[in-house]
């Protein structure tokens, strides 16, 4: 007699963004779950990956589509009612969007988690709740010991990478609006015993990125090298990320769900790891070998808040979970560059788009359930 599997009604919140329609991807691929994507359409590239997953549903009832914002109280307690599984990728994502204007990015990224976890509070359902944090909740704490070799910065603690031990030290409002929600979503599970995680994430990319300079960097450099594009780097261009494939995180989302009893509660770091590692001058390198495009580039004043070296130690959630990066930088970038290849329009129109937020009028049609 075949195993009867549990019925999964999966609820994400900013699901037209690159992670969140990934994620709605591979659930489509692998479960038979129903997918309701919540989001307001305003990154530019959004729009074009809602499409993409109406085309990926077609008409098999699969696909329920919000079009709203996470600040809309009563819309995001519609959206949850029936939810088995959340997601919360919504957010306000730029550190200097958030300076411009601190009071914005604190309502999304603080007060649209808050929403969400009071929907989920009072569904009935007991729904999962993961949220994607950010490293940013560590502030700077390697920059006054970073030493240059080459073209990186080294730290002393970046060959092991940065634990969750590692005390929290919220840097610009991004980080201080990111870190309290981080701790609104850990302190639901131990109040009200929602069943979250937390992933404090370092630099994903992949395909279905539209990135810029502000979010989504290893994409911009990729994008801009082939479309003969000059950038700034902020900074001195020896900072350190370690960057993790979008498959990998969404393999993680999956071990996630298979390891409830381990997991719920939990805050974990997540990114590619010490054998992961790039500076930005390195990946202008690594992207002229690849594509035999030198980037073109000026170096400008370094951002507040930026830090110098940022390495993940995710030894805690590979122990919990038995999870792992399986994809280099080199397999991230050639992902990037055939994804690339089928939509360069798509990313050469979002480029200027950046500048200028999309807040024209939504096509009803557009939410709707694909059936």
């Amino acid at each position: 007699m075949a195993k009867k599997v549990a019925f999964r009604s999966v609820l994400i919140f900013g699901g037209a963004g690159f992670i969140g329609s990934n994620w709605a991807r591979r659930l489509f691929e692998t479960t038979e779950a129903k997918i309701h994507v919540y989001d307001n359409l305003t990154r530019p590239g959004s729009r074009y990956n809602l499409e993409w997953l109406q085309k990926l549903a077609g008409r098999s009832g699969r696909l329920q589509i919000t079009i709203g914002d996470v600040r809309d109280q009563a819309k995001v307690l519609h959206a949850v009612k029936h939810a088995t599984e959340i997601y919360n990728f919504a957010a306000q994502v730029a550190v200097t969007t958030s300076i411009a204007d601190p009071r914005l990015d604190f309502e999304v990224n603080v007060g649209g988690t808050l929403n969400i976890l009071e929907a989920a509070r009072f569904s009935g359902n007991n729904p999962s709740v993961l949220f994607t944090s950010t490293n940013k909740v560590y502030g700077g704490f390697s920059n006054g010991l970073a030493r240059v070799e080459r073209k990186r910065y080294v730290a002393p603690e970046s060959a092991a990478g940065t634990s969750e031990s590692q005390p929290l030290d919220f840097h610009s409002p991004y980080g201080c609006s990111k870190g309290a929600a981080d701790q609104y979503v850990r302190d639901y599970a131990r109040i009200y015993g929602l069943r979250t995680v937390v992933f404090r994430m370092s630099c994903i990319a992949g395909p279905g990125q539209f990135g810029n300079e502000d979010q989504g960097w290893v994409a911009h450099f990729l994008h801009s090298a082939l479309l003969r594009t000059p950038l700034v780097i902020y900074g001195s261009g020896l900072q350190v990320r370690d960057v993790l494939h979008v498959e990998d995180l969404l393999n993680a989302f999956e071990a996630v769900h298979k390891s409830p009893a381990v997991t719920h509660g939990q805050v974990y770091n997540i990114g590619g790891g010490p054998r992961n590692t790039t500076s930005l001058l390195e990946l202008v390198d690594a992207i002229a070998e690849l594509t035999g495009v030198r980037l073109h580039y000026e170096l400008d004043a370094g951002r507040s808040g930026d830090q110098l070296v940022y390495v993940t130690d995710h030894s805690k959630f590979t122990r919990d979970t038995g999870w792992a990066p399986r994809a280099g930088i080199l397999e991230i970038l050639e992902s990037l560059q055939t994804w690339f290849k089928l939509n360069r329009g798509k990313v050469a129109s979002t480029k200027s788009s950046f500048l200028q937020p999309v807040l024209t009028p939504v096509p009803a049609e557009m939410e709707r359930s694909a059936s």
